[in-house]
């Protein structure tokens, strides 16, 4: 989503594409069978989000609070929302970070699993030259900090958003073709770089069930098991219901698919650019052990947990994001996951800089 200022972005490439790692003094291993979810709230002077900042709090609010009850959470604020925000959840959950904009799935590592920075794109900030160097700054904050805490990833020169990467954490992922015209590359050529550089087996491309804008896989699929994936209905398309099943089918051999109730609603848009994901019930969280799962307090609600609960054992822990779908988005493109040695370093180095005391 765009945000109206301009900085400059010299240098900072650099800093995106690079990664620098390094080793703390080891702490005691966190629970495995915790995720970190990482939420960001917009900064106070994002006049973009002034409209619906109250929306956008109570949404995090409500979410962070189911995360943990099971999850790890942790939110980034800047000083204006830090206070709001620790009232709320606690000093522990929150950490004086601010973050350049909320959909932070789309500019931090994608795949937990085997972690991997892409260069985020300038459809997330609106299109064309301007939205690259906004893209490029919004990235680069947050790279700092990960950069300063010696996280452990690959760094990739290659565009792309997280919220287009969908993955089973099994060697298999979905990406819309967006990825491929953004890097002028072949289906071939992808897949090879692809399967080098995140421990891929199986790739599929498919095309976005709208064109232009973000394109991202994460609102027409989602896997809940190994090569078990849930893809959206399309009763009144059934030419690209079709044709979305024969691109699954051919890369990702043996998939096992199942559709989900898919009430899209596209009466209210927050931004014309962008799209809705209110009735995206595909646009879900889902870790090793649960399933973050939007609701929109709609009577489809229930059809889509029933569902989801036939074709997976995991925890299914419904959230209501019809504060927030409005605006292109919800339970999948706010949160950032993060695991294993990476969430200790994360902490270590927010503690170490009182970032998680308000400093």
């Amino acid at each position: 989503m765009p945000r109206h200022w301009k900085r400059s972005v010299s240098a900072l490439i650099g800093l995106v594409l690079c990664s620098l790692v390094w080793s703390p003094v080891k702490a005691e291993q966190p629970n495995e069978m915790k995720e970190l979810i990482v939420l960001a709230a917009p900064r106070h002077e994002q006049h973009y989000y002034a409209d619906v900042a109250d929306d956008i709090f109570d949404f995090h609010v409500a979410f962070a609070r189911e995360i943990m009850k099971r999850d790890n959470v942790l939110v980034l604020a800047d000083s204006h929302s830090y206070k709001d925000y620790v009232k709320a959840l606690g000093e522990d959950a929150v950490g004086k970070v601010p973050a350049e904009d909320i959909w932070i799935r789309d500019f931090g590592l994608a795949n937990p699993a085997h972690p991997v920075l892409f260069r985020y794109t300038a459809a997330g900030q609106g299109g064309r030259s301007e939205g690259q160097a906004e893209a490029d700054f919004v990235q680069e904050r947050l790279t700092r900090v990960m950069m300063e805490a010696g996280l452990t990833y690959k760094a990739m020169r290659l565009f792309n958003d997280g919220g287009n990467l969908v993955e089973d954490n099994d060697g298999r992922a979905v990406l819309s073709r967006k990825f491929l015209r953004d890097n002028g590359l072949s289906e071939a050529e992808a897949r090879k770089v692809l399967k080098k550089e995140l421990e891929l087996n199986h790739i599929a491309f498919i095309e976005a069930d709208e064109q232009g804008g973000l394109e991202h896989a994460d609102g027409v699929v989602a896997f809940v098991e190994p090569n078990t994936l849930i893809i959206n209905s399309y009763p009144d398309d059934p030419n690209y219901a079709a044709k979305l099943r024969t691109d699954l089918k051919a890369g990702l051999p043996g998939v096992d698919l199942h559709e989900i109730v898919t009430p899209y609603d596209g009466s209210e848009i927050y931004d014309e650019r962008f799209g809705s994901a209110c009735g995206l019930y595909t646009n879900m969280l889902v870790t090793p052990h649960r399933i973050y799962f939007p609701q929109f307090g709609i009577p489809e609600d229930s059809i889509a947990l029933e569902q989801i609960q036939s074709v997976t054992t995991k925890e299914i822990v419904p959230i209501r994001s019809d504060q927030v779908c409005h605006m292109g988005g919800g339970v999948r493109c706010m949160s950032w996951q993060l695991r294993g040695e990476n969430v200790q370093k994360l902490f270590e180095h927010l503690a170490a800089t009182d970032w998680l005391n308000g400093g």
